[in-house]
This record gives structure tokens, sequence and C-alpha cells, in this order.
């Protein structure tokens, strides 16, 4: 018997829900990062004298380096070994936090964001494909990939809470050097627990298109941030746009021609493919801006503390979860077309109708955050779900990895183009309120265009599972 035939054997025995722990624990860490950062900006403005784009930056450098890596990450670790490029990323994402927490300067804060971004997208991706390993029937799997995904619900709730309670009673650097013992924790565990898998055949890195994808995400969402700096007509600007536009042409001729591409262009023939990307874009183009201005306009314009502007985003996050137990059964009713639909349509809503009660009722904008909630817990798992289905078994894992890179695509370009908004209404009163109620109008209208894809484009048959 191999030393690693041993070593899955004895994980078998008795160590794999230390393992579904570990990945689990690394799960967690890296969504709650984004709720709790965004509670947070408020004070890192005041303390670190940021405006605007730099808190734009804040969180667009990490969803930035995660959404251009994360198809890279699941290569790696199929490259590489799994353990090794998890380990890998727990070590980069607390290094990362580590930076943050004793950031001196706003520019090192967003450099520790982009090296704890690197890290969530080896991390990441890379922890379906340990459990898959550790659990390979598939009806076994079920489970343990339940208590996985809850794990994402799960951030929604801790973040808002437990994030805001830190901010301010320990200060904003709090949430960051939090990461380090759980780092430490899990990447002990790793080491300690997790067997080694690989699965290089057939599998090989685009550096090309991976380089290409870099540049013209990149351009894109500085032209978004720094726009208004520069100035929409000037130089600066415009040669951004030509460089975004240069690069997003190149590397669609390179995909085209390239074995083995980072996006498989051959997948979007299929409609329902096809329209699950973009209404995945589009879910989080209005989803990450919401959650990046909500705080903001929770806290600067309504006076709220931290932990009380975590609690008033709890009608959302426990209507997510709760709605989201309950998407599996209403998919199998009513189809995924339908469900769908619904979901973009109740987030489009939500968004409007907080539009429409900025700087009136409190209790009117949490029944919009309410509403939001519940179209994000409909639409979350069956969009995902057309994704995978849509395409043949065996490029089941590169459509799971194209759905979850388009959801941090649209969360970098909502937050840079949406926070745009906001950073041409400075002041205070109706003229920044102004810029709120835009940026929402806008969000709200990407959602119900979500809508429209869904009911125009996915067959209502999309999801064998559900057959």
């Amino acid at each position: 018997m191999t030393t690693g035939t041993m070593h899955m054997t004895r994980t078998r025995a008795g160590g794999r829900s230390l393992i579904l722990f570990t990945m689990c624990l690394g799960v967690l860490v890296a969504q709650i990062d984004t709720s709790v950062v965004n509670l947070a900006l408020k004070h890192i403005a005041a303390d670190l004298t940021a405006n605007v784009s730099q808190l734009q930056w804040v969180v667009d450098s990490y969803n930035l380096t995660y959404a251009t890596l994360l198809l890279t990450g699941g290569v790696l670790a199929d490259l590489y070994g799994r353990r090794r490029i998890f380990a890998l990323g727990i070590v980069l994402f607390t290094l990362g936090s580590l930076i943050c927490g004793l950031a001196p300067n706003i520019a090192t804060l967003i450099a520790g964001r982009t090296i704890a971004g690197i890290g969530a997208a080896l991390e990441v991706p890379t922890t379906l494909a340990i459990l898959a390993a550790v659990y390979p029937d598939p009806d076994e799997r079920a489970l343990p990939l339940g208590i996985w995904a809850s794990c994402n619900g799960l951030a929604f709730i801790i973040g808002p809470t437990l994030g805001g309670l830190l901010v301010d009673h320990e200060g904003w650097r709090s949430i960051f050097l939090l990461i380090i013992p759980l780092g430490v924790l899990a990447l002990g565990l790793t080491w300690g627990v997790v067997p080694e898998s690989a699965a290089p055949k057939d599998r090989q890195l685009d550096l090309p298109g991976q380089a290409l994808a870099i540049v013209a995400l990149g351009a894109l969402s500085l032209a978004a941030i720094e726009g208004p700096g520069w100035g929409l007509a000037s130089v600066g600007e415009f040669s951004t746009l030509i460089v975004f536009i240069a690069a997003l042409i190149a590397f669609l001729r390179v995909e085209a021609h390239t074995a083995g591409a980072l996006l498989p262009l051959d997948l979007f023939k299929n409609a329902s493919f096809s329209a699950s990307i973009a209404i995945a874009a589009l879910m989080t183009f209005g989803m990450y801006a919401m959650l990046f201005l909500t705080p903001l306009y929770l806290q600067s314009t309504r006076g709220a503390s931290a932990i009380t502007a975590g609690l008033e985003l709890l009608p959302m996050s426990v209507s997510f979860v709760i709605v989201s137990q309950l998407s599996g059964r209403l998919t199998k009713l009513f189809g995924p077309r339908v469900i769908t639909c619904a979901g973009m349509t109740a987030m489009g809503l939500g968004m409007l109708l907080m539009a429409l009660f900025l700087g009136g009722s409190l209790l009117a904008i949490e029944a919009a955050l309410l509403v939001i909630g519940i179209g994000l817990g409909l639409n979350t798992a069956p969009i995902q779900n057309v994704a995978v289905t849509s395409v043949p078994e065996d490029r089941a894992g590169t459509a799971s990895g194209l759905i979850n890179t388009a959801r941090m695509v649209g969360a970098t370009i909502g937050v840079a183009i949406l926070g745009l908004l906001l950073g041409a209404h400075p002041g205070e009163g109706e003229t920044v309120i102004g810029g709120y109620r835009l940026a929402y109008l806008i969000g709200g209208a990407g959602e119900l265009a979500g809508a429209v894809i869904a009911a125009v484009f996915i067959s209502p048959h999309s999801l064998r599972a559900t057959k």
C-alpha cells in the first residue's frame, strides 16, 4: 500500500470531519471578509484620510485579483497539488490581512487587500476539489457540500454583527488582525489532516489569457474609479479605456485559439449557459455595490454606529439564508427560469425601493433590504446549477469556475461604476443622497435586466438534477 493510499484510508476512518471543518473555515473567513470590510469603510476613511475612490480600491483591489485569478487557482491546484495550493492561499490571505491590520496609510491597506485577494483566489476554488477527492461518492458528498455551501450564508450573518462589534469597540484594524489566529489554525489543520491530491492530466496554465484578463479588468476598474478625478474626457480616461478595449479583443482572440483556454468560448454556444453567466454578473453588479454603498449611507448619512449598521443589514442577511434553503424545492416545483426570474426581479425591486426610501423611514429601508435578501436567496443556487448542468458533465468544473468568476467580475465592475456615481456627488444632504439614489437606480436596473435575460434565454428544463 502506498503512502498516499494509507493517508486516504486514515482520512476516511476518522479525519474527514476535520477536513470539512478546515475547508469551511477557509471559505467562511474569505466570505466574511467582504461584509466586514464594508462596515469598516467609514472608520478607515477617517483614520487614513481616504476619499471615495480610495475606498473603492480597498474593496475592488480584493475583488479584482480574486476575479481574475479564480480560474487559474483551480488549475494550479490540479497541476501542483490541492493541499499545497490551498495552504499557499491561506498563507497569502493571512499575510494580506496582517498587512491591512498594520497599514500606516491607504496605499499599504490596498496592497494588503490585493495580496488577500490572491490568497482567496487560490484557496476558495481548491476547497471544492479537496472535498470531491475526500468524498468520492456523490451521494455521500451531498451533506458535506451542503455544509460547505451554508458557510456562504452564515458569513452574511456573522460579518455584519461580529464585524460591527469589533469596529466599534476595538477599531477597524481588529477585523483584519482577527484573521491571523484563524489563518494559523487553518494552516496547521491543512498540513495535519488534509491529504494531497492532484489531477494534472489535460490541465495547463493559460498564461497569455490570464495576463490579458488582468489587464482588461484592471483597466476598466481604473477608468471607472479614477475617471471623476481625471475628468471623463481626459487623456488618462481615454487612454485607459483604449487599453481595456485592446486587451479585451486580444484576450478573446487568444482564448479562441488556445487549447485549455482560461475561457472556453465553445461553452457559450449554449443559450442557458450564456444567460447564467450574464445573470450572475448582473446579480453581483448591483449586490456588491449595494453592500459597498449601504453601510456608508447608514453610518455617514444616518449616523449609525458600525454595529448598528450591521444589525440594520440583518433583514437582508437572514432572509437570504432562510430563502436559500428553500430555493432547491421551489426550483423543482416551478423550474429554474421562473425562480431565477423571480429572484432577479425581487433584487431589482428592492434596490429601486432603496432609492425611493433614501432619506426617509428606516423601517421602509429595512423592508427594501428584506426584499433584496429574498431575491438573492431565490437566485444564488439555481443560477449556479443552470451553469453547471447546461454543459457536458466533464466540463462541469470549468462551468462552476466561470460562473464564480462572472460573479466576481460583476462585483468588481459594480463597485467601480456605482461607486463612481456616489463620488460624483460629494457633499451633504440632498446632494449626496442624489448620488446614492442614482447608484441604487442603476443597480436595480441591472438586476431587472437579468430578470429579462432569465425569462427569455433560460430553458425551463435546464437542471438535469431536478428532472
